[in-house]
Order: structure tokens, then C-alpha cells, then sequence
């Protein structure tokens, strides 16, 4: 849906003669934009904001977002994609699936970069999660804001605890504590590298 129109539409909108318009605009009731040509051209985002609005998300497409922490959990990877793609089309929405498989201890990953794009540019109306974890580990409640302020609806599937939570912590508590280390310790240093081994040696118990 074009968003400036023509005079002629524009009164058509409103629902009035195009001698009308011209007097509101005289008003000061309306204003209109002018073309390098001189010709009128209107926002409908003004005219009628309810009606652009509608069909504007008409025509935004809905996003599920699947992400896994390594590669030794790219078979549940596919199982969240699948679980979205399910319940999205049994919704009958058109959707996009779009998966990370990286840490959710930071928001450098390429499809948690296109999702954020997209929302920001308007193009998405729905975000579908399994889980809100999935998301980010921290930060997941920054997003939503943005969602929310772009009028995005968020769909979690599922408001309970992540069947991964305990091995996507530990292993993010892991990175956490191997890049603080090699900050204050030197990467190579014997006393980092012990304290990392403490830390995995933990981390191995804690998933018995």
C-alpha cells in the first residue's frame, strides 16, 4: 500500500470532494507534501492511521527463531525448528525460520542480526520463540521492548524451564569466566589456565 497519494485518492479516502481537500489544506486542517514537480501528494499515515496501519501489517510476515549454544546440539536445533514450523502453519501464518547456533551470552550472531534488522525496519509483525532463552541469555527483555515498541507481537511456545537451561548455563558460565580470566590473567598464563580447568572440571560435575 502506497503510503503519499494523489489528491484524487486522498479525497477518495476521506471520503470527499477534492475541492474540499484543497480548502482544508488552505485551513491548515491538512497538510500535504509537494513533489519536485509541484503535484500533492498526501500521507495516509495521517489521513487514515488506523487504516494504513492495518493494511501495512497486513503485509508483515511473522519470524520464528530457533538457536542452539554449540554444534554437539544441532539435532535440537532441528527439533525447535520443526516444533516452530508446526505450530506457525497451523496458525496459518506465512513465516520465515530463521536459526542461530552460538552462545546466548552475546548478540553477535548473523540471524539474531537479521531478526533485529527487520523488526526495526518495520518489515515484521510477529516473532515466535520456543523458549524465552532461545532468544538471549541476558538481554532477551531489550528486545521485546523493541517489539513492543514496534508493534510486534511475541509468541513464546513454551513459559517453562528450557530442557537444555542447565547445559546452555553451565557452558555459558564457561565463557563467561574464560574471557574475564584472559583478561586479567593473560590468555596463555599458568594461572589462568588453571582456573579454567577448575571451572570446566565444575561444569562437567555439575551435568552428571
Amino acid at each position: 500500500m502506497e503510503r503519499f497519494v494523489s489528491i484524487g485518492e486522498a479525497a477518495k479516502v476521506l471520503g470527499v470532494s477534492i475541492t474540499t481537500l484543497r480548502r482544508w489544506e488552505a485551513e491548515g486542517r491538512l497538510v500535504a507534501e509537494h513533489t519536485p514537480g509541484g503535484h500533492r501528494r498526501y500521507d495516509l499515515a495521517k489521513l487514515r492511521p488506523e487504516q494504513f496501519r492495518a493494511a501495512q501489517d497486513a503485509t508483515r510476515k511473522t519470524i520464528a527463531y530457533a538457536r542452539v549454544s554449540s554444534h554437539d546440539q544441532k539435532d535440537d536445533l532441528e527439533r525447535q525448528k520443526q516444533v516452530l514450523e508446526l505450530y506457525c502453519s497451523r496458525q496459518g501464518w506465512t513465516f520465515e525460520v530463521v536459526a542461530d547456533l552460538g552462545s546466548g551470552m552475546h548478540d553477535h550472531k548473523k540471524g539474531l542480526k537479521k531478526l533485529l534488522s527487520q523488526i526495526i525496519d518495520g518489515s515484521v509483525g510477529r516473532l515466535v520463540i520456543s523458549h524465552k532463552d532461545r532468544l538471549l541469555r541476558f538481554g532477551a527483555e531489550l528486545v521485546f521492548a523493541i517489539c513492543e515498541a514496534k508493534n510486534v507481537e511475541v509468541v513464546i511456545l513454551n513459559q517453562g524451564e528450557d530442557t537444555t537451561f542447565e547445559e546452555d548455563l553451565a557452558k555459558d558460565v564457561l565463557e563467561i569466566v574464560t574471557v574475564f580470566s584472559a583478561r586479567l590473567y593473560g590468555a596463555r598464563s599458568h594461572k589462568n589456565q588453571k582456573l579454567l580447568d577448575a571451572v570446566k572440571k565444575a561444569v562437567e560435575d555439575s551435568q552428571c
